[in-house]
This record gives structure tokens, sequence and C-alpha cells, in this order.
């Protein structure tokens, strides 16, 4: 399904209409054929839709009216990125069930109750990495000053693009989640951390990966992103 914006004409367009795929990058708009994944159903993509059918049925018989009536609140003050660029408003419905596959998708409980603090997390200003071949692993840089970082049930997802050719000035997936980094009040994590690649990397590839946190009141970040050629 495409994602239209209509100026004097069509301005924009994101998405897929039958065979093609329309995208942009730094070079502006380009079309290509629709690739269909030889495997659609793996484990991965499996286990994030059963976490979302979890979530949703939690919605409909666990979560109370006045829970979801906060999540409404909290969803009225949040605007979010689409992939026009657009800022736009979702339900407290998308909200919820946002936030809480990305939680159960690195091991963390479900939170019911909307959250109060009507703001998105701040995107990681700091955040930067070092993909290393030879040790098949990725150095990860972040601020460690940020609240999430000293903040029980709160943590980062780190996902891992696909390894691009070095030549290659833009990416847009597919990415997998490869590491988390976790908040602590006890023992407050500290930057650098080296995690261990999913996906094989080597000398002259291009490496995307990307991140965003989630903080212990149920609150999901707009992921951000960095890019860096792999020299040893």
């Amino acid at each position: 399904m495409a994602l239209v914006k209509f100026g004097n004409g069509v301005s924009d367009i994101r998405g897929s209409i039958a065979g093609n795929v329309y995208s942009k990058n730094r070079y502006g708009s380009y079309i290509r054929n629709k690739v269909v994944p030889v495997n659609p159903q793996s484990s991965a993509q499996q286990a994030i839709r059963n976490i979302m059918a979890e979530i949703v049925s939690r919605w409909q018989a666990i979560v109370t009216q006045v829970q979801r009536e906060a999540w409404e609140v909290y969803a009225a003050s949040i605007e979010v990125t689409n992939k026009l660029g657009d800022s736009i408003k979702l339900t407290g419905f998308n909200h919820y069930v946002r936030s809480n596959t990305a939680r159960r998708n690195i091991g963390f409980t479900p939170i019911d109750a909307g959250p109060t603090t009507l703001a998105l997390p701040s995107a990681d200003q700091a955040f930067a990495i070092v993909p290393s071949s030879a040790a098949q692993s990725i150095e990860v840089t972040f601020d460690d000053a940020a609240a999430w970082c000293s903040e029980d049930s709160a943590a980062m997802s780190l996902h891992q693009g696909i390894p691009q050719p070095g030549s290659r000035q833009f990416f847009d997936g597919r990415f997998r989640k490869f590491a988390r980094l976790f908040g602590d009040s006890g023992s407050p994590i500290t930057s650098p951390k080296t995690v261990a690649v999913d996906f094989p990397i080597a000398v002259g590839q291009k490496q995307w990966a990307k991140g965003r946190i989630l903080r212990a009141d149920g609150r999901l970040s707009e992921f951000f992103r960095d890019d860096a050629i792999i020299a040893s």
C-alpha cells in the first residue's frame, strides 16, 4: 500500500502500488520493482506477528477504560513522522501497540497504564557506530547521561541493517534487532558498548544501524541512525 502526498498533482509518494515501489533518497524520488522476499514467514517476522497479536488482545481484554483514555490523552499530545516526513498523530491504541510490541520484543513486560509525560523520548544525538570486520562487532556510542541509562525497565533497542556496498548512499531496510542496552538505577550503563553483529560484515562494506529508546513508563522514541564504512 502506498502513501501519497498531493500538491499541484502528486508531490510525493511512498510505498508500493501493483509491482512498483516508490521511495525517495538524497538524490530525489525513485521507482523500483517490488521484490517479494523468498521467505516472508521467517521466524523473526512470525515472532513479531505473535507479539503484536498478544498486545492487541491485551488491549481488548485487560486494559481498562481509564487506562485506554490515558493512552488517548498521551496520543493527542504526540506527533510522529511518517514516510513522507510529515508529522502525524496516532491513536492511543496505536501508541499502546507500538510501545508494547517493542517492549515485548526485548523481553520487557507490557505497560498498560498510559504515560503521564506527554512527550516522546528524545533521539540520541550522540548515537554513532564503529563496525569491526575482524571482531564481527559494532561499537555503539550513545549519550550515557540520558535519563534511560539510570532507569530500571528502560533500554535502547539496536537494529542492524544488511551490509551494503561501500558506494551506496542511502538505505531503507531491511533491519534486524541485534542488541539491547539496558538501563540500571543501581549501576547506570556507560558508553560505548561493543555488541556482536547479526549479519556478517566485511571490510569495504557500508553498515547502517539504528536505535530507539524505551522508557520505563511505556514511552518509545522514534528511530535514530548512523552509518559507517567498515575499515577493519
